[in-house]
Protein backbone atom coordinates (compact mmCIF):
# COMPACT_ATOMS: atom_id res chain seq x y z
CA UNK A 1 0.00 0.00 0.00
CA UNK A 2 1.47 3.41 -0.99
CA UNK A 3 2.10 5.71 1.86
CA UNK A 4 -0.45 8.00 3.03
CA UNK A 5 -0.31 11.79 1.51
CA UNK A 6 -1.13 14.44 4.10
CA UNK A 7 -0.57 18.09 3.17
CA UNK A 8 1.30 20.61 5.29
CA UNK A 9 2.16 24.31 5.27
CA UNK A 10 2.12 24.28 1.41
CA UNK A 11 3.50 20.71 0.36
CA UNK A 12 1.79 17.32 0.20
CA UNK A 13 4.41 14.87 2.18
CA UNK A 14 4.07 11.37 3.57
CA UNK A 15 2.37 10.85 6.89
CA UNK A 16 5.47 9.74 8.33
CA UNK A 17 7.59 12.81 7.32
CA UNK A 18 4.73 15.31 8.50
CA UNK A 19 5.86 16.98 11.52
CA UNK A 20 4.56 19.82 13.82
CA UNK A 21 6.74 22.80 15.40
CA UNK A 22 6.49 22.39 19.54
CA UNK A 23 5.69 26.07 19.41
CA UNK A 24 2.88 25.73 16.40
CA UNK A 25 -0.01 28.02 18.49
CA UNK A 26 -2.59 24.86 17.65
CA UNK A 27 -0.13 22.52 19.67
CA UNK A 28 0.37 24.77 22.61
CA UNK A 29 -2.89 26.71 22.78
CA UNK A 30 -5.70 25.13 20.46
CA UNK A 31 -5.60 28.26 18.71
CA UNK A 32 -7.07 27.31 15.57
CA UNK A 33 -9.86 26.12 13.67
CA UNK A 34 -10.68 23.01 11.33
CA UNK A 35 -13.53 20.80 9.37
CA UNK A 36 -14.58 17.39 8.40
CA UNK A 37 -15.53 17.14 5.10
CA UNK A 38 -16.94 13.80 4.03
CA UNK A 39 -16.09 12.23 0.74
CA UNK A 40 -18.86 10.04 -0.78
CA UNK A 41 -17.79 7.72 -4.23
CA UNK A 42 -14.80 10.10 -4.59
CA UNK A 43 -16.82 13.12 -4.34
CA UNK A 44 -17.18 15.65 -1.44
CA UNK A 45 -20.54 16.09 -0.14
CA UNK A 46 -21.88 19.95 1.54
CA UNK A 47 -17.63 21.43 0.26
CA UNK A 48 -18.82 24.55 -0.08
CA UNK A 49 -21.03 24.83 3.12
CA UNK A 50 -17.67 23.52 4.96
CA UNK A 51 -15.34 26.31 3.18
CA UNK A 52 -17.71 29.18 3.88
CA UNK A 53 -17.92 27.94 8.19
CA UNK A 54 -14.21 27.73 8.41
CA UNK A 55 -13.34 30.89 7.11
CA UNK A 56 -16.20 32.50 8.87
CA UNK A 57 -14.69 30.72 11.83
CA UNK A 58 -11.22 32.15 11.13
CA UNK A 59 -12.81 36.20 10.59
CA UNK A 60 -14.61 35.19 14.17
CA UNK A 61 -10.98 34.47 15.41
CA UNK A 62 -9.63 36.94 13.58
CA UNK A 63 -7.53 34.35 11.96
CA UNK A 64 -5.89 34.90 8.37
CA UNK A 65 -5.92 31.22 6.48
CA UNK A 66 -2.87 31.67 4.41
CA UNK A 67 -4.59 30.24 1.39
CA UNK A 68 -7.62 31.44 -0.57
CA UNK A 69 -10.96 29.47 -0.89
CA UNK A 70 -9.68 27.96 -4.57
CA UNK A 71 -6.39 26.87 -3.14
CA UNK A 72 -7.75 24.80 0.02
CA UNK A 73 -10.53 23.43 -2.51
CA UNK A 74 -7.70 22.29 -4.63
CA UNK A 75 -6.21 20.46 -1.54
CA UNK A 76 -8.88 18.59 -0.77
CA UNK A 77 -9.59 17.09 -4.79
CA UNK A 78 -5.64 16.38 -4.33
CA UNK A 79 -5.86 15.10 -1.31
CA UNK A 80 -9.18 12.87 -1.97
CA UNK A 81 -7.04 11.75 -5.69
CA UNK A 82 -3.54 10.83 -4.42
CA UNK A 83 -4.75 8.94 -1.84
CA UNK A 84 -7.65 7.10 -3.55
CA UNK A 85 -10.65 7.70 -0.93
CA UNK A 86 -13.76 6.30 -2.01
CA UNK A 87 -15.84 6.78 1.13
CA UNK A 88 -14.41 8.98 4.13
CA UNK A 89 -13.49 12.45 5.02
CA UNK A 90 -10.73 14.95 4.68
CA UNK A 91 -9.70 16.84 7.95
CA UNK A 92 -8.08 19.90 7.84
CA UNK A 93 -6.93 22.07 10.16
CA UNK A 94 -5.40 25.57 10.36
CA UNK A 95 -3.50 27.31 13.85
CA UNK A 96 -2.35 31.40 13.80
CA UNK A 97 0.83 30.02 13.26
CA UNK A 98 4.76 28.90 14.74
CA UNK A 99 5.90 31.86 17.15
CA UNK A 100 7.31 32.41 20.66
CA UNK A 101 5.24 31.05 23.45
CA UNK A 102 3.20 34.22 24.34
CA UNK A 103 -0.72 34.57 24.95
CA UNK A 104 -1.56 37.47 22.74
CA UNK A 105 -1.28 37.08 19.03
CA UNK A 106 1.99 36.80 17.27
CA UNK A 107 2.89 39.26 14.66
CA UNK A 108 1.70 39.99 11.38
CA UNK A 109 4.48 38.76 9.76
CA UNK A 110 3.46 35.16 11.44
CA UNK A 111 1.51 32.99 9.00
CA UNK A 112 -1.25 30.33 9.74
CA UNK A 113 -0.30 26.57 9.62
CA UNK A 114 -2.72 24.51 7.64
CA UNK A 115 -2.59 20.91 7.86
CA UNK A 116 -4.91 18.57 5.91
CA UNK A 117 -5.52 14.40 5.78
CA UNK A 118 -7.68 11.77 4.65
CA UNK A 119 -9.25 9.00 6.25
CA UNK A 120 -11.30 6.03 5.08
CA UNK A 121 -14.85 5.77 6.58
CA UNK A 122 -17.97 3.91 6.03
CA UNK A 123 -20.84 5.32 6.69
CA UNK A 124 -22.50 3.93 10.42
CA UNK A 125 -25.42 2.20 8.63
CA UNK A 126 -26.01 -1.20 11.27
CA UNK A 127 -26.29 1.85 14.14
CA UNK A 128 -28.37 4.30 11.65
CA UNK A 129 -30.45 1.33 11.28
CA UNK A 130 -31.14 0.31 14.63
CA UNK A 131 -30.35 3.52 16.67
CA UNK A 132 -27.97 4.28 19.43
CA UNK A 133 -27.84 5.72 23.50
CA UNK A 134 -27.34 8.63 24.92
CA UNK A 135 -26.34 10.12 28.40
CA UNK A 136 -27.16 13.67 29.61
CA UNK A 137 -24.33 15.48 30.61
CA UNK A 138 -23.89 18.96 32.02
CA UNK A 139 -22.88 21.76 29.38
CA UNK A 140 -19.46 23.13 30.63
CA UNK A 141 -18.00 24.55 27.13
CA UNK A 142 -17.02 28.19 26.81
CA UNK A 143 -19.64 30.40 25.14
CA UNK A 144 -18.42 30.56 21.36
CA UNK A 145 -19.68 27.16 20.92
CA UNK A 146 -20.45 28.38 16.93
CA UNK A 147 -16.56 28.99 16.50
CA UNK A 148 -15.29 25.62 15.37
CA UNK A 149 -12.16 26.08 17.38
CA UNK A 150 -9.85 23.07 18.51
CA UNK A 151 -10.60 23.54 21.98
CA UNK A 152 -12.60 20.58 22.53
CA UNK A 153 -11.49 19.83 26.20
CA UNK A 154 -15.22 20.52 27.54
CA UNK A 155 -16.49 18.18 24.12
CA UNK A 156 -13.97 15.53 24.89
CA UNK A 157 -14.71 15.14 28.77
CA UNK A 158 -18.90 14.86 27.81
CA UNK A 159 -17.87 11.96 24.93
CA UNK A 160 -15.55 10.42 27.33
CA UNK A 161 -18.66 10.27 30.45
CA UNK A 162 -21.12 8.90 27.42
CA UNK A 163 -17.83 6.19 26.32
CA UNK A 164 -17.33 5.14 29.82
CA UNK A 165 -21.09 4.30 30.38
CA UNK A 166 -21.13 2.27 26.87
CA UNK A 167 -23.26 4.95 25.01
CA UNK A 168 -22.47 6.39 21.68
CA UNK A 169 -23.40 10.21 22.48
CA UNK A 170 -23.26 12.77 25.35
CA UNK A 171 -26.52 15.50 24.90
CA UNK A 172 -25.43 18.27 26.99
CA UNK A 173 -27.71 20.62 28.51
CA UNK A 174 -27.00 24.20 30.29
CA UNK A 175 -29.14 23.94 33.55
CA UNK A 176 -32.36 22.28 31.79
CA UNK A 177 -32.09 23.41 28.18
CA UNK A 178 -30.72 20.96 26.15
CA UNK A 179 -28.22 22.59 24.17
CA UNK A 180 -26.15 20.00 21.31
CA UNK A 181 -24.81 16.45 21.47
CA UNK A 182 -20.68 16.19 22.54
CA UNK A 183 -19.88 16.13 18.39
CA UNK A 184 -23.30 16.23 17.09
CA UNK A 185 -26.25 18.76 17.08
CA UNK A 186 -29.33 17.47 18.83
CA UNK A 187 -33.13 17.09 17.82
CA UNK A 188 -36.38 15.90 19.52
CA UNK A 189 -39.51 14.93 17.23
CA UNK A 190 -42.82 15.81 19.07
CA UNK A 191 -45.97 15.51 17.54
CA UNK A 192 -44.19 14.93 14.12
CA UNK A 193 -42.69 18.26 14.45
CA UNK A 194 -38.59 18.68 14.02
CA UNK A 195 -37.46 21.11 17.37
CA UNK A 196 -33.84 21.59 17.85
CA UNK A 197 -31.46 24.64 19.35
CA UNK A 198 -31.73 27.67 17.38
CA UNK A 199 -28.15 28.65 15.67
CA UNK A 200 -26.82 31.06 18.47
CA UNK A 201 -23.54 31.53 20.39
CA UNK A 202 -24.09 28.14 22.41
CA UNK A 203 -23.82 25.39 19.48
CA UNK A 204 -22.12 24.86 16.62
CA UNK A 205 -24.59 25.52 13.68
CA UNK A 206 -24.06 21.96 11.69
CA UNK A 207 -23.59 21.43 7.89
CA UNK A 208 -25.35 18.14 8.63
CA UNK A 209 -28.15 20.03 10.89
CA UNK A 210 -28.58 22.86 7.53
CA UNK A 211 -29.58 19.92 5.16
CA UNK A 212 -31.85 18.00 7.69
CA UNK A 213 -33.00 21.85 7.93
CA UNK A 214 -33.83 22.20 4.28
CA UNK A 215 -34.72 18.73 3.18
CA UNK A 216 -37.45 18.90 6.37
CA UNK A 217 -38.57 22.14 4.95
CA UNK A 218 -38.99 21.15 1.55
CA UNK A 219 -40.66 17.47 2.31
CA UNK A 220 -43.25 19.13 4.79
CA UNK A 221 -41.60 18.40 8.16
CA UNK A 222 -42.22 20.97 10.32
CA UNK A 223 -38.82 22.16 11.50
CA UNK A 224 -38.61 24.43 14.24
CA UNK A 225 -35.53 26.45 15.81
CA UNK A 226 -36.65 26.31 19.52
CA UNK A 227 -34.54 25.50 22.64
CA UNK A 228 -36.40 22.64 24.71
CA UNK A 229 -35.74 21.05 28.20
CA UNK A 230 -34.30 17.90 29.46
CA UNK A 231 -37.16 17.24 30.61
CA UNK A 232 -38.63 17.32 26.83
CA UNK A 233 -36.08 15.22 25.76
CA UNK A 234 -37.08 12.62 27.64
CA UNK A 235 -40.58 12.67 27.05
CA UNK A 236 -39.58 13.12 22.94
CA UNK A 237 -41.57 10.50 20.35
CA UNK A 238 -38.11 10.59 18.69
CA UNK A 239 -34.29 12.06 19.54
CA UNK A 240 -31.81 11.76 16.81
CA UNK A 241 -28.58 13.59 16.39
CA UNK A 242 -26.74 14.75 13.41
CA UNK A 243 -23.17 15.24 12.46
CA UNK A 244 -20.99 15.17 9.30
CA UNK A 245 -19.58 11.19 10.41
CA UNK A 246 -23.29 9.89 11.85
CA UNK A 247 -25.53 11.81 9.47
CA UNK A 248 -28.93 11.27 10.56
CA UNK A 249 -28.89 9.32 13.90
CA UNK A 250 -31.52 7.70 15.88
CA UNK A 251 -31.22 8.01 19.92
CA UNK A 252 -33.61 5.11 21.09
CA UNK A 253 -32.24 5.57 25.00
CA UNK A 254 -31.26 8.30 26.84
CA UNK A 255 -29.63 6.91 30.37
CA UNK A 256 -32.53 4.53 31.82
CA UNK A 257 -34.80 6.45 29.70
CA UNK A 258 -36.66 4.53 26.01
CA UNK A 259 -37.26 6.97 23.70
CA UNK A 260 -40.54 6.15 21.68
CA UNK A 261 -41.40 2.83 21.30
CA UNK A 262 -37.40 1.94 21.49
CA UNK A 263 -36.75 1.89 17.67
CA UNK A 264 -35.91 4.49 15.29
CA UNK A 265 -39.10 6.30 14.67
CA UNK A 266 -41.10 7.77 11.23
CA UNK A 267 -40.09 10.96 11.13
CA UNK A 268 -36.09 10.41 11.82
CA UNK A 269 -36.16 7.56 9.18
CA UNK A 270 -37.89 10.00 6.76
CA UNK A 271 -34.98 12.37 6.96
CA UNK A 272 -32.75 9.77 6.64
CA UNK A 273 -34.30 8.65 3.73
CA UNK A 274 -33.96 12.38 2.27
CA UNK A 275 -30.35 12.70 3.44
CA UNK A 276 -29.77 9.56 1.82
CA UNK A 277 -31.08 10.96 -1.81
CA UNK A 278 -29.38 14.06 -1.83
CA UNK A 279 -25.90 11.98 -1.16
CA UNK A 280 -26.78 10.66 -3.95
CA UNK A 281 -27.77 13.17 -6.23
CA UNK A 282 -24.77 15.38 -4.84
CA UNK A 283 -22.04 12.52 -4.99
CA UNK A 284 -23.41 10.75 -7.75
CA UNK A 285 -23.66 7.39 -5.49
CA UNK A 286 -25.59 4.32 -6.57
CA UNK A 287 -26.01 2.63 -3.68
CA UNK A 288 -25.36 4.24 -0.40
Amino acid sequence: MAAETVFLNGEFVKRSDAKVDIEDRGYQFGDGIYEVIRVYNREVFTMNEHMERLYQSAAKMKLKIPFDLQELSSIVFKLIETNDVEEGFVYMQVSRGISPRQHHFPGEDVSGSVVAYTKVFKRPVKQMNEGVTATLVEDIRWLRCDIKSLNLLGNILAKQEAASKGHFEAIQHRGETVTEGSSSNAFIVKEKKVYTHPATNLILNGITRRVIKELAETNGVEFIEKTFTVDELLSADEIFIASTTSEVMPVIKVDEHTIGQGVPGPVTVKLQELFTERIKAECKVQQV
